[in-house]
Order: structure tokens, then C-alpha cells, then sequence
């Protein structure tokens, strides 16, 4: 966590203070971190990517398995992990205007606005100090979660399947909103069982909003 935090230290002033603005506390949407997170998405998922590559044999992770692995590594509730690690719950309530500062407590608390908030922090620093650094950075900051993603892969899809098979039944999974231009989509979907809704999620893939919404599921049946 020691590089992204120089790394974050060194921003420009505008461009630190874009990093925790939320949408809604701007007039214009540019202002918010909605487009660094975009950016930053891309440059995690490349990243924690090239340093998993050279690790893992060919023989035995094909792409489908390194998929998962890196999927399950840069996760919401992995950038939240880090979000937190990184103190953007309390930077998000010292960047917010006079008077919203109950609004910015409760936005600190959602996984979607924390995992947003680290993209946008990687997407800032990327920009200022190149791919490099910041993907040194990055692969620091998310060791914990990269070590578990391999320790502990989680297929939270195949994992609900096999639990509902014990119970003779199955999931079908629903896209229940979209949000965004075309290039920063992001997706909401529900897992249905006979029906009823047992989890939902979000991501900027369907694949990674339906892990999401499988993940919630799973809790809840073993609750």
C-alpha cells in the first residue's frame, strides 16, 4: 500500500480532488471520478494480469482459469478491501461539499463507490506517473487479495449450482438495469431461483455482475 499512497500524494490538486468527487456533487458528471474509474478498471485488470501470468503454468491455468482468478482478485469486495486498506472512506468524507457529509458516510460504506473510488485513484495515477509505477503500485496494494485469488479460487457461479442441485434447483440469471454511456456500462443483474430473487450485483460485465450477484446468493443460503 506504500506505493499507491506516494503515488496518490503525488496527484495534482484538480486531479486528486476528481479522484473523490461523487457524481452527485458535481453539476457535471466529467467532474466525477466516473471517467478515471473507467480508465483505471482497464489498467487493474492488465496489472494484476501480467504479474499472474508469468507465475502460473501453462500446462495447468488456461485462459478460462486465469480469467477467474483475476476476476476473483480485482472483485468488488477485493477493491473495497483495498479502498479501505487506502483510507477512501475518510478521504471521500474530507473531499465532500458542506452539508453532505451524511450523503458521503453512507457512500464510504458501498462496495460499488469504494471499488469505483480505487479505479478511479489507479485510472488518476496512471495518468500522472505512467504504467509502470502505478502498476507496481497496484500489484502491492492487491497482493492480499492476488495470494487468496490463488491460495482459495472462488467460482461463486459454480458453487451456487452445486448448491441448489442439492436442493433440485437451478438459477437463471437476469440483467435488471444497465447504467452509463457505452464505455463506462455497468451492469445489474439478479439471481432467480424458481422465481424469486436470491442475490443481485453490479459490475462492468454481465460475467463479473452475475459473480457478484452468485456471491450474494451463496451467502445467503449459508447464512
Amino acid at each position: 500500500m506504500r506505493l499507491l499512497n506516494e503515488l496518490l500524494e503525488e496527484l495534482p490538486e484538480e486531479l486528486a480532488r476528481q479522484v473523490f468527487t461523487h457524481a452527485s456533487w458535481s453539476e457535471r458528471r466529467s467532474d466525477s471520478y466516473a471517467r478515471l474509474a473507467f480508465l483505471g478498471d482497464s489498467v487493474l485488470a492488465l496489472a494484476v494480469t501480467t504479474h499472474l501470468y508469468p507465475r502460473l503454468e501453462a500446462e495447468r491455468f488456461g485462459a478460462g482459469r486465469l480469467t477467474k482468478i483475476r476476476a476473483q482478485a480485482v472483485s468488488g469486495p477485493s477493491c473495497r478491501a483495498v479502498a479501505e486498506r487506502l483510507a477512501v472512506p475518510a478521504r471521500l468524507r474530507a473531499a465532500a461539499p458542506a452539508g453532505v457529509q451524511e450523503s458521503a458516510a453512507a457512500l464510504g460504506e458501498t462496495e460499488r463507490v469504494l471499488a469505483s473510488v480505487i479505479e478511479a485513484v489507479i485510472g488518476a495515477c496512471y495518468l500522472q506517473c505512467g504504467y509502470e509505477r502505478t502498476a507496481e503500485a497496484v500489484v502491492e496494494a492487491f497482493a492480499p487479495e492476488i495470494e487468496q485469488a490463488l491460495e482459495h479460487p472462488v467460482d461463486f457461479k459454480s458453487t451456487l449450482q452445486e448448491l441448489l442441485a442439492q436442493r433440485g434447483e437451478m438459477v437463471t440469471y437476469t440483467v435488471t438495469a444497465e447504467h452509463g454511456p457505452p464505455h463506462e456500462r455497468t451492469f445489474e443483474v439478479s439471481a432467480e431461483v424458481g422465481g424469486r430473487p436470491l442475490g443481485s450485483g453490479a459490475g462492468r460485465s454481465k460475467k463479473h455482475a452475475e459473480q457478484e450477484a452468485a456471491r450474494e446468493a451463496v451467502e445467503r443460503l449459508q447464512t
